[in-house]
């Protein structure tokens, strides 16, 4: 019979494999939508929404699948989810109209939903002090993402982009099929009918969950709105073709997954605020270098104009967004780590209502790359906004967390003084 601790790894190694193919058909039209684009003659916030569809039924589902993990258990839950998508994917490839695309893309979303599911259900196979290597283990799922990079367009340059829902469609129905026999239930784990609906949503009242939602959506909502618009990013700003680009987005999401689950370590070691803190910090360094657009400056000089040229070449831009995925991967796992540690008997719940925040943020980014691009005709201006967004949930937790928390050493320590008195 299998040990507890085997179990509670099978369920790990499983569902994070699961939710890797899950994320590769999350981010699908990240590939195919370039050739769709091309195919449909679409502008720039068409295709924004066109690769952002998906993300939205994966976020909005977030909430439902985590009060249902927390009731019946995350095996189930999760099998019936990755079942529930296989025909929509199939049925992609039969689409020729941009609501065919539309519509079958918002079918395809419900399996971003499937991070909330295996979130709750790895964390709660182990003790407190090692739940964040797990989630972080499990969240490496996000490179699902570079997966898709490296795998799509070799499918589309081989044989059509139609090909990859079908190859996707198998693929899902296949681990599903893997996952339901190499993966546990505990009845311990379930919530069960002692929680009711509206202590469960009682969550949406909870202050706290509000900011650990704002860090989220600029850390994995801002991660999933790169690595879908990064391959195009590519191709229009330095004239890739469509395999180099993608390989190069890659550079992005494959530290963006893979490296989660050294953030969930980290997050276990030094504290989830701290790792958030300079995540936040690097990340708004970052986007800094990248908002700024190509420019050619011109000075009136004694011996003429001098023109200089200042924007990033291909290189130093993948290098810096390299790092931004490094930042974005350990900053996903401590946003978590600081759910775990305040929400250890609703991780399901809160982890839904944080997720739906962060897959909002990854539907409503794309649109509005776009949206921008076709305002200002600056592509760099998405990251403007990104820069933005990060700021915001710098002061956000200044207020909320840095202050407070130096006003309690300053407290303590004035105690200590008058004792020493």
């Amino acid at each position: 019979m299998a040990t507890q601790q085997y179990k509670a790894w099978s369920v790990v190694i499983m569902s994070t494999l699961a939710f890797t193919v899950c994320f590769m058909i999350w981010m699908m039209f990240a590939v195919i939508g370039v050739p769709i684009k091309q195919q449909l003659g679409l502008n720039e916030t068409q295709f924004g929404i066109l690769i952002a569809t998906p993300v939205l039924t994966g976020s909005l589902i977030r909430v439902p699948l985590g009060m249902w993990t927390d009731k019946f258990g995350g095996r189930i839950v999760f099998f019936i989810l990755m079942l529930s998508t296989v025909i929509p994917i199939w049925m992609i490839s039969w689409a020729t109209e941009f609501w065919h695309f539309l519509l079958t893309g918002l079918f395809v979303g419900m399996a971003g939903g499937s991070f909330t599911v295996g979130i709750a259900y790895c964390a709660r196979w182990f003790p407190r002090e090692r739940q964040g290597l797990a989630m972080g283990i499990f969240g490496a799922g996000n490179t699902g993402a570079a997966v898709t990079k490296l795998l799509a367009p070799i499918i589309v340059v081989g044989y059509g982009w139609t090909m990859v829902p079908k190859v996707y469609a198998v693929l899902m129905l296949v681990t599903a099929i893997v996952f339901w026999f190499f993966t546990y239930s505990d009845p311990v784990h379930k919530v069960g009918k002692s929680v009711t609906i509206r202590e469960q949503l009682a969550a949406f009242k909870d202050p706290k969950v509000w900011r650990y939602s704002q860090y989220y959506s600029i850390v994995f909502g801002g991660y999933v709105a790169l690595a879908l618009w990064m391959t195009k990013y590519y191709i229009s700003e330095y004239g890739f073709d469509l395999k180099t680009a993608a390989l190069l987005a890659a550079a992005f999401s494959i530290p963006g997954g893979l490296l989660r689950a050294i953030g969930g370590y980290f997050s276990d070691k030094f504290g989830a605020h701290t790792m958030t803190w300079w995540v936040l910090w690097i990340s708004l360094v970052c986007l800094f270098f990248l908002s700024y657009p190509q420019s050619d400056i011109t000075i009136q000089s004694v011996n003429g104009p001098l023109t200089f040229h200042f924007g990033l070449n291909a290189t130093t831009f993948t290098i810096i967004m390299f790092t931004l995925g490094v930042v974005f991967a350990i900053g996903k796992a401590s946003v978590f780590k600081y759910i775990s540690d305040d929400y250890p008997d609703n991780i399901g719940v809160i982890s839904g209502v944080v997720g739906l925040a962060g897959g909002l943020g990854g539907f409503l980014m794309p649109i509005m790359f776009g949206a921008l691009v076709d305002l200002t005709g600056i592509r760099s201006s998405a990251f403007m906004l990104m820069f933005g967004v990060v700021w915001v949930s710098l002061m956000w937790m200044y207020w909320t967390e840095v202050r407070p928390m130096d006003a309690a050493r300053e407290l303590k320590r004035a105690k200590a003084a008058d004792l020493m008195e």
